[in-house]
């Protein structure tokens, strides 16, 4: 079992995603993680279980999906980290043990509070492998809704939702919210018309002599208690094939079959929204097992590992619950003050579903809806104070922690560009301490800025630490038929931050209708540029126009020059094939020559003059030359 500790409000806990997401409603799942959080804050972990690791546990259910009824028996492996003569487990007292055996000798054991205390005939010495076996059955509890049996279509099914802390309501378990166990085997025994479904790989069915089958399912990756989930009825499998060869892996749908046709239909949206997070975030974190869903009785759903319980099949559930198996499953944050990297990063990834299934046009319209709500008000931070993670409607706030989480990182994306951000983050979920783990903020800077060579500091300083965001004021002089000069500065919406350094996009459009857009990186207020354009007579400039930064409240004037002005730098040869020089008045101290992409990307820095072009690949740049009294921006055409 991996373990992580951390100190919070001096109570050691950590967690993982809370993605019970509502089928209608985006407002909804918000809402249903909140009320999680608030179970999940009042859990107190049993400190009685502290002194042992789980390494595999053997889950033997038996149910009938016409009984509110289980029995079974839990086989546990575990190692002590002192030596050990007692072993406390949890489970509701509602259930009863009957047997506890070590090996071949049976164990004495008392049940109370939810404790189940059992005397080993055998003490186990610290670091040693020790197996206990439990055999119990009852009636669940029903307080917490862990263990439920209902109906759908007049046919019964069972079916189990653990979070935050269920699991003892319906097996004997150690219930940590900081611990993963890190393998199972699960056999479900239930009436032989009845289809069982589990975490992990399905590895055989075994008809029984009276009536029953029995279905055994392996996961074999870290998982904590609450993640572990069981449901059977009549389920209609549906099976579809994701992934890239040679990391191929099925989509098991267990699906009820009075809505099988429609919930196919609505499922064929599964497989290019897993083809768009493989793409950006490397290959399924649990490609050697499955991916699926099973419906039951509840109208969310929670993304059981490899198996998402679903109430419907909206796009945006089925892209929510996916994107939590790699934030949120496979990398849990490591604290409720860094929730940021399991919901920004979930939120922003059913945004890359927009972007790439619906087009640039709906991704700029998402980013924009998010934007609004952001700067509806002033202040408002990301990375949580110690107050504010001890409040869950601070914790899951939908301004701050899913829109405002989300556009980050599509900021750290934007900042970065794609080949780095996307590598960088790639390597984040790969880092063999990150990876079935937890982590905090400091390691997502560290990756990102690993792969990307930048210093970030100041970004997380402001955008994540810090709160509010800017209003640009864009004064422009047209001094040329093909030169603008541009004063860009801005106000803080907040005092935490006094300047937020950023590039900033300008459209530029002319007078029949040309558009071009320009970055600028802006590193002080009343920084001055000369842009170099093509759109003819200039008649509006817009800042941020595919909403790339948080940002509102923008102020824009333009004047014509009184006399034209002399260009002052002129490039030669351009186009051009090898190399390229400035001619620089010699009255004139140049600073710094760089090359940016279109995008605004640096793709070399501090250039000399002549410069030697031929590594660049065909296409246009920006030759940014800093001034003492402004920076010029100068298209180069590299044939």
């Amino acid at each position: 079992m991996k373990r992580v500790f951390f100190l919070l409000a001096c109570s050691l806990f950590t967690l993982s995603s809370i993605a019970q997401v509502s089928s209608n409603s985006q407002d909804d799942y918000r809402l249903y993680e909140k009320q999680a959080a608030q179970k999940r804050m009042a859990f107190k972990e049993n400190p009685n279980t502290f002194n042992y690791d789980v390494k595999h546990q053997k889950l033997e259910f038996n149910v009938d999906p016409s009984q509110y009824y289980i029995s079974g028996a839990v086989t546990t492996k575990f190692v002590p980290n002192q030596n050990l003569q007692t072993i406390v487990f949890d489970l509701s007292h509602d259930l009863t043990v009957s047997e506890v055996t070590q090996g071949l000798q049976t164990a004495t054991f008392t049940q109370a509070n939810n404790e189940l205390i059992i005397q080993l005939p055998q003490q186990v010495l610290m670091g040693a492998d020790g197996e206990v076996k439990i055999m119990y059955e009852g009636v669940p509890p029903r307080a917490n809704e862990a263990f439920t049996q209902s109906y759908h279509n007049n046919t019964p099914i069972v079916w189990t939702l653990s979070e935050p802390f269920g699991a003892k309501d319906w097996w004997p378990c150690k219930q940590s919210l900081n611990d993963k166990i890190d393998a199972i085997d699960i056999y479900i025994t239930a009436p032989t018309a009845m289809v069982s479904v589990s975490n992990g790989m399905e590895q055989s069915q075994t008809t029984n002599t009276n009536g029953t089958k029995t279905t055994h399912f392996t996961h074999g990756f870290p998982i904590p208690a609450y993640l572990v989930a069981i449901a059977v009825t009549d389920y209609q499998l549906y099976t579809q094939i994701a992934g890239t060869v040679p990391n191929t892996f099925p989509i098991v749908n267990y699906l009820y079959p009075e809505t099988y046709q429609s919930a196919v239909s609505q499922l064929a949206v599964t497989l290019p929204i897993m083809d768009v997070f493989e793409e950006l975030f490397g290959t399924y974190p649990y490609h050697t097992e499955k991916y699926g869903h099973a419906q039951f009785g509840w109208g969310g759903g929670m993304e059981h590992t490899t198996v998402s319980f679903m109430g419907g099949f909206s796009r945006h559930l089925i892209a929510h619950e996916l994107a939590h198996h790699w934030f949120g499953n496979k990398v849990t944050c490591g604290s409720w003050k860094d929730i940021w990297i399991n919901e920004g990063f979930a939120e922003y990834m059913a945004g890359l579903v927009v972007e790439h299934l619906d087009g640039q046009n709906n991704f700029t319209n998402w980013k924009a809806d998010k934007i609004n709500n952001i700067t509806s008000a002033p202040a408002g931070n990301v990375y949580l104070t110690d107050n504010q993670a001890l409040d869950s409607n601070r914790i899951f706030s939908s301004r701050l922690t899913y829109n405002k989480g989300s556009m980050v990182v599509h900021m750290l994306r934007y900042v970065l560009g794609d080949e780095d951000f996307y590598q960088g983050m790639r390597n984040f979920l790969n880092d063999p301490a990150i990876a079935y783990n937890y982590a905090v903020t400091t390691q997502v800077k560290d990756h990102l800025e690993a792969a990307s060579g930048k210093d970030l500091t100041e970004f997380f300083n402001d955008w994540i630490y810090g709160e509010g965001f800017p209003s640009y004021q864009v004064n422009a002089e047209i001094v040329s038929a093909t030169q603008t000069k541009i004063i860009l500065s801005q106000t803080t919406s907040h005092a935490s931050v006094s300047f937020f350094e950023m590039p900033v996009t300008l459209k530029f459009t002319g007078s029949n209708g040309e558009i071009e857009n320009v970055v600028l990186q802006h590193t002080q207020n009343n920084q001055q540029f000369v842009v170099e354009t093509n759109v003819g007579k200039l008649t509006a400039i817009e800042v941020n126009p595919l909403n790339d930064i948080v940002s509102k409240d923008h102020q824009v004037t333009i004047i014509e020059a009184a006399l034209p002005i002399v260009e002052e730098l002129k490039v030669f040869p351009n186009p051009t094939k090898t190399s390229f020089r400035v001619h620089i008045p010699e009255s004139m101290q140049v600073l710094s020559m760089n090359i940016f992409d279109l995008k605004g990307k640096l793709i070399s820095k501090n250039i000399s003059n002549p410069y030697v072009s031929e590594q660049l690949a065909s296409g246009v740049y920006i030759l940014e030359i800093q001034t003492p009294e402004k920076i010029y921006h100068k298209k180069i055409i590299k044939n």
